[in-house]
């Protein structure tokens, strides 16, 4: 394959189709327009603002906002500087921000949109230069339309598929974030070869709202608009979502679990479950009702549904197929660019499996059960850390995913568990969790789960329920999770049968730090704040906190 550079790719669109959309950014509820050529303009007044700063070559610029179009902007304009760019979620807190600067020796940071701006800021060095993106008070040095003033990049460097484009932290449930070194050439070919599978044109919509400093939304939505030359759209806000996905009516579209259960009880909310069900048993009433929840949700165009970051209950994807919306699940990780398995196109009988692996690629399970990867994709390095590194390969040179997986006879890929989340009990039983919290997420009242049981008799269930659940009773709660309490033991082997469950009052986010960016739980600390109620002792088969 011939690879090409995201530059190479904005400078196609920029000659052959200058005045088609390319950015969509909504501003106080209007959606303000830039075209490739205009988008273009932007990023080479950018990169000679960059180059004006005389930072030494190769230098790390870190970009710190919410997704809007300044950040694809600033990120091509850091590429076409010549330096590297160190994404920060947006929801990171002091100690994150301060330990990705300071690791990455970054020299500048773009800030943009955030939730708490003065606090977050204040954990960015002195001597590190700030560019302000132009949303609200941010404090910086040099102003976005101050940088716009600078006259536009000349020339059109490509750079070496071998070169260093970004350095991305992983989200990490457990210690410090690790440096992923991404070069040109496995984004490049990432992007490509995603562009390729999913048979995209140049007529589709993207709508980004996932943190772009995760890989997911850097391959699959800014990667994307780049090798297939579609236009992308952003959210202003939480607030607005909704309105805005309806807007934008994008054809493809991707989500997280978590969200995706939001999206359900949403439309559950306004139909009872019973109803729904009666409604859609009916051959010709349930092409109507369908059709009428896909609009409200604003998914009346999309054809391509996807979900990744962590697993996704096969009953959710089952109600979803009910109403004509086939979620096909992806997999990869910040190591692999993202790019790992996908189960496009949609197959009901592969439900439950995180598909096939993409072409190029090699996967294989390991003796122990690991889904090891090989290929163009794989990072080289984590930045600065050796020994991470290489722990993190096999001798033969095999990216260790870190995931037990098994393969079918189709070559689909289905996930068992996570070998660093397997614990053992006080009897000395192995006990894998993942598969348990898939089976109990499929009651509609549960929002977060983790199942832990390290050093107790028996697992317990920590839950956390969905808001919706609040218009519900006691008793109908407490029933419906005890009913599914048995249900789950019942397919259970004796080792790994829930002694109960619990149900917390606080939920679990970013913002309080017992999720990561991704939504993924991060079990150690969970299973640290609800020590002491894991190990007390309880005769009821549900407690709540």
């Amino acid at each position: 394959m011939d690879v090409k550079t995201p530059l190479e790719m904005l400078y196609r669109w920029e000659t052959t189709k200058p005045d088609a959309v390319f950015l969509r950014q909504p501003v106080d509820g209007v959606f303000h327009e830039l075209t490739w050529q205009q988008a273009a303009d932007q990023v080479r007044r950018i990169a000679s603002a960059l180059i004006a700063q005389n930072f030494e070559q190769g230098s790390h610029i870190a970009i710190f906002s919410k997704n809007c179009a300044e950040w694809f902007i600033a990120d091509l304009a850091i590429m076409m500087a010549g330096h590297v760019s160190v994404p920060i979620y947006a929801t990171a807190g002091q100690e994150t921000i301060r330990y990705i600067i300071n690791h990455s020796h970054c020299s500048a940071v773009f800030i943009g949109k955030l939730d708490d701006t003065q606090h977050q800021c204040a954990a960015i060095p002195d001597d590190v230069v700030r560019f302000a993106f132009p949303y609200g008070d941010i404090p910086a040095r040099y102003r976005w339309h101050e940088l716009l003033q600078q006259p536009p990049m000349g020339s059109s460097p490509v750079p070496s598929t071998d070169d260093v484009m970004s350095i991305i932290y992983t989200s990490g449930s457990t210690g410090n974030p690790k440096g992923v070194i991404n070069t040109f050439g496995a984004y490049g070919w990432s992007c490509q070869t995603l562009a390729t599978h999913l048979d995209a044109s140049q007529e589709d919509r993207l709508l980004s709202y996932l943190p772009l400093a995760h890989i997911t939304e850097r391959v699959y939505v800014e990667g994307a608009s780049l090798y297939i030359g579609c236009n992308v759209s952003f959210v202003e806000s939480l607030d607005t979502f909704v309105d805005d996905l309806k807007a934008v009516a994008p054809t493809l579209f991707i989500s997280v679990p978590r969200l995706w259960t939001r999206f359900q009880m949403g439309v559950l909310a306004k139909i009872p479950p019973h109803k729904l069900n009666r409604l859609l048993s009916i051959p010709v009433v349930k092409n109507i009702v369908a059709k009428k929840i896909r609009k409200q949700l604003g998914f009346e165009n999309v054809r391509i549904f996807g979900s990744g970051s962590a697993p996704i209950s096969p009953a959710t994807l089952h109600w979803y197929q009910k109403i004509g919306v086939h979620i096909c699940e992806g997999w990869g990780m910040s190591e692999n660019n993202g790019l790992g398995t996908l189960s496009y196109p949609f197959r009901a009988d592969k439900v439950g499996s995180i598909g096939k692996a993409y072409d190029g690629l090699n996967l294989r399970i390991s003796d122990e059960g690991e889904i090891q990867l090989q290929g163009p994709c794989v990072m080289t390095e984590y930045y600065l850390e050796p020994e991470k590194t290489a722990e993190t390969f096999t001798p033969d040179g095999w990216l260790k995913t870190g995931d037990k997986g098994e393969i079918d006879q189709d070559g689909y890929v289905r996930i068992t568990g996570r070998l660093k989340d397997i614990f053992k009990t006080a009897k000395g039983k192995y006990v894998t969790p993942v598969p348990i919290e898939a089976l109990l997420m499929e009651n509609p009242l549960i929002e977060q789960v983790c199942v832990t049981g390290s050093n107790l008799k028996q697992p317990v269930a920590l839950l956390v329920l969905t808001p919706e659940a609040k218009t519900h009773n006691a008793s109908h709660i407490n029933a419906s999770l005890e009913r599914t309490l048995k249900q789950v033991n019942s397919r259970l082997e004796s080792h790994a049968v829930l002694d109960h469950m619990v149900v917390v009052h606080d939920s679990w986010s970013a913002e309080n730090g017992l999720l990561t960016p991704t939504l993924k739980v991060k079990r150690h600390l969970v299973e640290a704040r609800y020590q002491t109620l894991l190990h007390q002792e309880h005769t009821a088969a549900v407690v709540f906190q």
